[in-house]
């Protein structure tokens, strides 16, 4: 930003009342730079400038602008004032046009504008100093002399200390509002549709949580107080505040210990203390709960004000463990720890949506659990099907980020002769991402199969031996991975297709729009590039943790897939396969028995509601993105002719790919062309396919399938088959 930029968007009178200096009439006030009793400062705002007439004044005779003002009253050199005077800048509405349209429906805009503002509110930063927290970084102001736009948006929080509430990935999606203005009978506000939590989601990380009655309270302790390492805050909206929001950020601190309940010393604050000890108690037995004894009618951030000593809390906080220690010892054996009450991959995929892979929830989900089989003795392998910029690639690339880096093998070609001379071991225990299956010759692809289908590829080579004489020998290469490819033509890979589950990329206008708005909002800084990165290690991590345990299915012999499905027989093993690998993924959800781990109702319902789309296109006669190209064109042109142009249009697709499908559909008669080729083909639907009524009747057919494992339950599955109540005193392992 230019000087002259600077000069035009910063006005004298809003760095007049950043400093707390105040007009008098006539455009007047007292001169900050000398001891003045009677105003003797004018201010020009045609010109942006002020002007002391005193003779008192080291500054006087001179005109004074925006950034000499800065530089005078901070005793900086001019280019700090220059950077001081960028960062007072707020941008007019003309150059946001994001912002003129939707003037404050950017929570991360309106909470910049609203921090700029709290400097210049005396009775905001009043408030701020009596109650010890003036040094709060990420908070504003919306007090009377404020943005106008955001007090039309927000009136309940005029006149408030603002506080951002921010969800699991770290963005702002609401506010809470303190009242500086004492004299008010109300003093708590929200903003409309409260969600969020204060300061943030604690970090997975965390052993010590501290629960607080309030936002002032949680903002004191992360303030002033000397927590230990891996310790938490997280506020409590009053004392019936705890939400279902506070439940499930706890649900999601695997290495939680024990959790605090820091309220007020009233008589309200120790109720509902006692009750929440008791109902968090009981959803978390093997988790210690306590109360801290907060001295009477004290609150946390009286304490502060009243000691102004960090050590109050701290002995607070010792205090009320050791009672708890004595009273109530750790029920949890050694090495084990209570199964959460949680859906593990539902967790996951919310991970997975954090670290940056937007919508494709059941593609995205299948294929981490497809990338994470490189950890068991039979991985599972996945082709992606998707047009030219569908974004395939992008997909599997995205999904390696999140498994451990030392364990990923990229390749974006393969030359015939590459798989067989890698090193024996070196392709074991190992997720082989393939960014163009099309790029591949056809002797890398024998290879690339031989090396799915049975673990290995051998060669015969010529050596020379230690005398120099040459001989042959077999070189042999062992290739137990899992793996994921992209292409644009799954038929052609027929072979490849039956080792591998197949799945075709969304290339929806729905899902090009979550991606836009996605980018958008990262771009525009609601979206945290540490929070995604968090993410991304929580996953790496998880998978780091899964031991190699051995599975078993009690049910496996009661699944029967429909007799519709495509090469049954196959599909049926990787149908069992991928039951198999999301109990694995579950094992800390479920009990050792006998040195393993078994399959459980809820693993097979996960298995078939992720599945679906992927035995749908194994039924169905066309490969993903031929479905996708036809449904598009039979909503558009059902009972309509139309020209390659026309379908264009509709579709997206660019003139080659168009044709291709176009011709596709033709040969299996889903299309009808006629006409002349010097004039345009045009086409319409031959075939009205029944795929809508196949989906329902699989469906259908899952369901009882469900309810009938449920109604017969094996005689071995009496131990390890029970409700999440009765499995609460079930260990997971560590």
């Amino acid at each position: 930003m230019e000087i002259s930029e600077i000069k035009a968007q910063l006005s004298i009178t809003d760095v007049l009342q950043y400093y707390g200096v105040e007009l008098i009439k006539n455009k007047q006030c007292l001169c900050p730079f000398h001891d003045d009793k009677t105003p003797s400062m004018q201010v020009y705002t045609n010109t942006n400038t002020v002007y002391c007439f005193s003779g008192n004044c080291a500054k006087s005779g001179k005109s004074i602008d925006v950034i000499d003002f800065i530089m005078h009253k901070e005793s900086v050199t001019k280019h700090q004032a220059i950077i001081k005077a960028k960062a007072m800048v707020v941008p007019p509405a003309a150059t946001q046009p994001s912002i003129t349209k939707k003037p404050v429906e950017g929570l991360s805009e309106v909470l910049l504008i609203l921090k700029e503002q709290l400097p210049r509110s005396r009775n905001a930063t009043a408030y701020l100093q009596t109650r010890g927290l003036i040094k709060l970084k990420a908070i504003g102001s919306n007090h009377r002399n404020g943005n106008d736009k955001i007090q039309y948006k927000y009136p309940h929080l005029k006149n408030c200390i603002v506080f951002p509430l921010q969800d699991a990935q770290d963005n702002t999606v609401s506010f809470y509002g303190r009242s500086f203005k004492n004299e008010l009978r109300n003093k708590h506000f929200y903003s409309s549709n409260r969600k969020g939590l204060y300061p943030a989601y604690p970090d997975t990380t965390t052993k010590h949580l501290i629960l607080t009655e309030s936002i002032i309270d949680a903002a004191t302790l992360e303030l002033h107080a000397k927590l230990p390492t891996h310790t938490a805050v997280l506020a409590c909206y009053g004392t019936n505040g705890f939400t279902p929001e506070h439940a499930e950020a706890i649900h999601r601190l695997n290495l939680l210990q024990d959790i605090v309940l820091f309220f007020d010393g009233d008589e309200a604050g120790r109720t509902a203390a006692t009750k929440l000890q008791s109902q968090l108690q009981k959803d978390y037995p093997n988790i210690t709960i306590g109360v801290i004894n907060t001295p009477k009618d004290e609150d946390i951030n009286s304490l502060w004000i009243n000691h102004e000593d960090s050590n109050i809390f701290t002995i607070l906080l010792n205090e009320s463990l050791k009672k708890i220690a004595q009273t109530q010892p750790k029920a949890t054996p050694p090495k084990t720890k209570q199964v959460p009450q949680k859906n593990q991959l539902y967790y996951i995929n919310n991970l997975i949506a954090q670290s940056g892979i937007i919508g494709e929830e059941n593609s995205r989900l299948l294929l981490f659990i497809i990338a994470s089989s490189y950890k068991t003795n039979k991985p599972l392998h996945a082709i992606v099907q998707g047009s030219s910029g569908s974004g395939k690639t992008h997909l599997i690339s995205k999904i390696a980020d999140v498994m451990p880096r030392e364990n990923v093998l990229r390749f974006t070609r393969i030359t015939e002769s590459a798989l067989y001379n890698f090193s024996e071991d070196m392709l074991v225990g190992k997720l082989i991402v393939i960014e163009d299956l099309d790029g591949l010759k056809e002797e890398a692809l024998l290879a690339f199969r031989e090396l799915v289908s049975n673990h290995q590829v051998s060669s015969g080579v010529s050596i020379k031996d230690k005398k120099g004489n040459i001989k042959s020998t077999t070189k042999i290469v062992k290739g137990i991975f899992s793996s994921m490819s992209a292409t644009t033509k799954g038929a052609i890979y027929e072979d490849n297709m039956n080792r591998s589950f197949l799945l075709a990329v969304d290339e929806s206008a729905a899902q090009s729009s979550k991606i836009i708005d996605y980018q958008n909002k990262r771009y525009a800084g609601e979206i945290s590039s540490h929070s995604e990165q968090k993410a991304v290690e929580e996953l790496q991590q998880i998978i780091r943790d899964l031991q190699n345990i051995p599975v078993i299915n009690p049910y496996a012999t009661q699944l029967e897939l429909p007799n519709s499905v495509h090469k049954k027989r196959r599909l049926n093993e990787m149908f069992q396969s991928i039951i198999k690998q999301i109990t694995f993924i579950n094992q800390k959800q479920r009990t050792l028995k006998n040195g393993a781990i078994y399959t459980e109702i809820e693993d097979i319902e996960q298995a078939i509601e992720i599945l679906f789309d992927s035995i749908i296109l194994k039924i169905d006669e066309l490969e993903g993105t031929q479905r996708v190209f036809y449904e598009t064109l039979f909503k558009a042109f059902k009972n309509n002719p139309f020209t390659r142009f026309e379908a264009m249009a509709v579709t997206g697709l660019k003139k080659t790919q168009l044709q291709y499908h176009l011709n596709q559909l033709v040969q299996l008669e889903y299309l009808q062309q006629f006409g002349f080729s010097n004039r345009g083909f045009k086409y319409k639907i031959g075939f009205e396919d029944s795929i809508t009524t196949i989906k329902k009747d699989l469906k259908k057919h899952f369901k009882n399938q469900l309810k009938i494992l449920k109604e017969t339950m094996p005689a071995n599955a009496t131990e390890h088959q029970r409700t999440p109540t009765e499995r609460q005193t079930n260990t997971r392992i560590e």
